[in-house]
């Protein structure tokens, strides 16, 4: 019998959900690039499940420059048209609008905060917050610091940064461990 690693009931039986757990959820981010695709990919998903969107990273990554924040500050009205009819993304008119925009606005807090990393993890004192979820069905959507995050974003511009967003982004990101405590990888992170 194969000795199977215990995950988190969430990304079960998807070879893809299961390879992102394993590898990427979690994982304290400090890279702003990193942190930039995240945020971006979050924004979309909002409204939908989080596989819909990680089926279409690499199509997102394509249309949206590698997630280069400085290109994507600078799209013009051609490029926003040809990402309305990439039908490898999701073609949301106010989301791809949201991406420039708060392209615009991560590359003003690089410039307040020196990086979008200094900024964001401020929010935890730099560490990641290690919850005890014991079933993913029970963790919060957003909690009161997701909800202070959200707010402060909006107030510089940000757009589909919603608390529950926001909690998705500082789940990803390692910013808290929402790992299930009989999950392998609760200890790693």
């Amino acid at each position: 019998m194969i000795n199977q690693k215990q995950r988190c009931g969430w990304c079960v039986g998807d070879p893809l959900y299961e390879s992102y757990h394993d590898v990427e959820w979690g994982v304290p981010v400090y890279d702003d690039l990193k942190l930039f695709e995240f945020l971006i990919l979050e924004t979309f998903q909002a409204g939908l499940s989080w596989i819909t969107v990680l089926r279409k990273r690499e199509n997102f990554r394509v249309a949206f420059d590698a997630f280069d924040y400085t290109k994507i500050a600078q799209y013009d009205t051609t490029k926003f048209e040809s990402l309305i009819i990439d039908k490898g993304i999701i073609r949301n008119k106010l989301k791809i609008k949201a991406a420039i925009s708060n392209a615009q606005a991560f590359i003003e807090i690089q410039k307040e905060f020196d990086s979008f990393s200094n900024y964001i993890w401020a929010f935890v004192d730099g560490s990641p917050i290690k919850n005890k979820v014991k079933d993913y069905k029970k963790a919060p959507p957003n909690t009161l610091l997701s909800d202070q995050i959200s707010k402060d974003l909006k107030n510089r511009g940000f757009k589909f940064v919603g608390s529950t967003v926001v909690y998705a982004h500082m789940q990803a990101t390692g910013m808290v461990n929402d790992h299930e405590t009989n999950c392998f990888r609760y200890k790693e992170v």
